[in-house]
């Protein structure tokens, strides 16, 4: 099974449990999130990104789950895509990259506005999980949800290792972004 397959089975389970989490909390989910990667050393910058990223909010209890295929990451070299799944995150092993925690403060997500937000949960890269803080926005609006937010993840935090022969040309911390837009989970 390919690890798009796998996402997307991942992703129904999370729809089929979010939905019946709650009879009387209105459910959010988002599907083709963009999600970049970006390195930048002084021999050379390193860009990816996805469009494969998806998220189920819940806005009872404001927890959030986030996750990307490592394998969606598209990057400009083909070679450096090869490396960066097979030599460093070992996507046949660890297929994905996961955040599951709680939105702080509590919204009314009935009205539109923009709100700066914490999430604070766990943080899964390289099968490694990590207790994190991560700041962004939460754009409402017409029902629908926008989350923005910019972070960085450092390498050794995850054990990812980077060869010494190549460590001036990839940073030991990356940053990564995640902008989507979520709709209500019709019941």
């Amino acid at each position: 099974m390919t690890s798009i397959r796998i996402s997307k089975l991942i992703l129904l389970f999370v729809l089929v449990v979010a939905f019946f989490i709650s009879a009387s909390a209105q459910n959010y989910v988002g599907k083709n999130l963009k999600v970049n990667i970006f390195s930048s050393t002084p021999v050379e910058d390193i860009k990816a990104s996805s469009l494969s990223g998806s998220a189920v909010l819940l806005t009872e209890k404001q927890e959030l789950a986030v996750q990307v295929p490592i394998k969606s990451l598209e990057f400009d070299k083909k070679l450096m895509q090869e490396h960066f799944n097979e030599n460093y995150m070992e996507s046949d092993k660890y297929p994905m990259a996961k955040f599951k925690g709680n939105i702080e403060p509590r919204l009314d997500w009935k009205k539109d506005g923009t709100y700066q937000v914490t999430a604070k949960g766990i943080l899964t890269v390289h099968g490694v999980n990590q207790p994190r803080t991560i700041t962004g926005k939460i754009t409402i609006k017409d029902g629908a949800i926008t989350l923005n937010s910019s972070f960085e993840v450092a390498c050794a935090a995850h054990q990812i290792k980077i060869p010494s022969l190549v460590f001036t040309k990839i940073a030991e911390v990356i940053k990564v972004s995640v902008l989507g837009t979520l709709t209500a989970l019709t019941k």
